[in-house]
C-alpha cells in the first residue's frame, strides 16, 4: 500500500510517497481502507515537529479520515466489512490503509460523501466543545469568529446560529466573506493582513467594536492568534469569553489587565484532551453534530480536492492560510 510521509522534519515539500506493508486487522482492530483524508492545520505543524504530540519518524500525516471497512480483528463487534466509517486518527491518515481503533470509528450516514464525513469531526468536534463548554454561548448572545472561512471558523458561523447567536464573521478578503455570508453569518468584516503597528492595531480594535455593537461580543472565538488576538479582546462584552483555539499567525502575549477591566474570561480550547479525558461528553456532542447534519444546520464545505499524490499541495494552501473551507485529499 502507498503512504505520504514526513522522513525528515520540514514542510509539505518533504513528503515523500512510499510503498509499505499491506495491514491486516489484529485482535480488538479494524483496517480502515481510507477513501478521504481532510486536511488540518495541525498537519503543517505536525511535519515541522511544532505540535505537541510528535510521533516517530516516518508517519503520514492527516488527522481525520473517512472510507470501508477493510479488515477486522478478533473480538471485534458490531462492525461489518464494507460498512462506511469515519475515524479520528490524530496522524496516519494520508495512506491508503489505516489500523483504527473500533470504539472511536462512526458511521457515515448514507447520502453523505467521503469528502464530506472527512471533514466533520475535528472542526465541527473543536467548535462545539469550544462553545458549549468553554465559551458557554447563550441564544441572544453576540459571537465574534476570526478566521471566519477557514473549516473551523465557518463551523463556528454554524453552530453559533445552530445555537441562537448573532454572529459577526471575520475575514481576511471579500472572497472569504462572501463564503463567511453563505455560512450565515449575520455580518462580516474585512481585516488587513498583520504585522500591526500599534495605529493599525488600534484600528482594528474600533474595526471589531463597530462590528460587534456597543455592548461588545459575548463569545469571541480565535483560531488565529498573532497580532489579531488583543483588537478582538478589546471588543469584548462585560465577562466575556475569549476562546484561544489556535495560531496560524503566531502565539499572542495578552496585556491581563483587559481581562480585569472587562471582567471576562480567556479560555483554552484543546478538544483531543478533552475528548480523552471525558468521552461520554465528547460523544454526545458528536451525536448532537450528526443530527444537526441531518437537520441541516450544519454541513461541512468541501472547496477543494486533491489527488493522494498531491497531498502535499493542500497541506502548503494550509499553511499559506488560503484555504476557505475543508481541503480534502482522495485515495483509494
Amino acid at each position: 500500500m502507498q503512504a505520504l510521509v514526513s522522513k525528515a522534519i520540514g514542510g509539505p515539500e518533504t513528503l515523500e510517497m512510499v510503498e509499505l506493508p499491506d495491514l491486516v486487522a489484529g485482535p480488538g482492530q479494524v483496517v480502515v481502507a481510507v477513501k478521504a483524508c481532510a486536511i488540518n492545520f495541525p498537519d503543517v505543524l505536525i511535519i515541522e515537529d511544532k505540535y505537541q504530540f510528535k510521533p516517530a519518524r516516518p508517519f503520514a500525516p492527516g488527522g481525520e479520515i473517512a472510507g470501508t471497512i477493510d479488515s477486522i480483528g478478533e473480538g471485534v463487534t458490531g462492525w461489518a466489512l464494507g460498512d462506511r466509517v469515519i475515524a479520528m486518527l490524530g496522524h496516519g491518515g494520508l495512506c491508503e490503509k489505516v489500523i483504527a481503533d473500533p470504539a472511536k470509528l462512526y458511521r457515515l450516514p448514507e447520502g453523505r460523501s467521503f469528502a464530506e464525513g472527512a471533514s466533520l469531526i475535528l472542526t465541527y468536534g473543536t467548535t462545539i466543545h469550544a462553545l458549549l463548554d468553554r465559551g458557554h454561548i447563550q441564544a441572544g448572545q453576540t459571537l465574534l469568529v476570526l478566521g471566519a472561512a477557514g473549516g473551523v471558523g465557518l463551523a463556528a458561523i454554524e453552530l453559533g446560529k445552530a445555537f441562537g447567536a448573532k454572529v459577526v464573521a471575520a475575514v481576511s478578503s471579500a472572497e472569504k466573506a462572501a463564503a463567511a455570508k453563505s455560512a450565515g453569518a449575520d455580518d462580516t468584516l474585512i481585516y488587513a493582513r498583520a504585522p500591526f503597528d500599534k495605529a493599525q492595531s488600534k484600528a482594528l480594535a474600533e474595526q471589531f467594536k463597530a462590528a460587534v455593537g456597543r455592548d461588545g461580543a459575548d463569545v469571541i472565538y480565535d483560531p488565529v492568534g498573532g497580532d489579531y488576538a488583543e483588537p478582538a479582546l478589546r471588543s469584548i462584552a462585560w465577562e466575556g469569553r475569549y476562546l484561544v483555539v489556535g495560531f496560524p499567525a503566531g502565539i499572542p502575549k495578552l496585556p491581563l489587565n483587559l481581562t480585569l477591566l472587562k471582567s471576562c474570561d480567556v479560555c483554552g480550547v484543546f478538544w483531543g484532551a478533552f475528548a480523552a479525558r471525558d468521552p461520554k461528553a465528547n460523544q454526545a456532542h458528536i451525536e448532537t453534530l450528526f443530527d444537526l447534519w441531518a437537520e441541516g444546520k450544519i454541513a461541512p464545505r468541501v472547496t477543494e480536492v486533491f489527488a493522494f499524490e498531491d497531498g502535499g499541495k493542500a497541506i502548503a494552501k494550509m499553511a499559506a492560510r488560503g484555504a476557505i473551507g475543508k481541503l480534502v485529499v482522495e485515495i483509494g
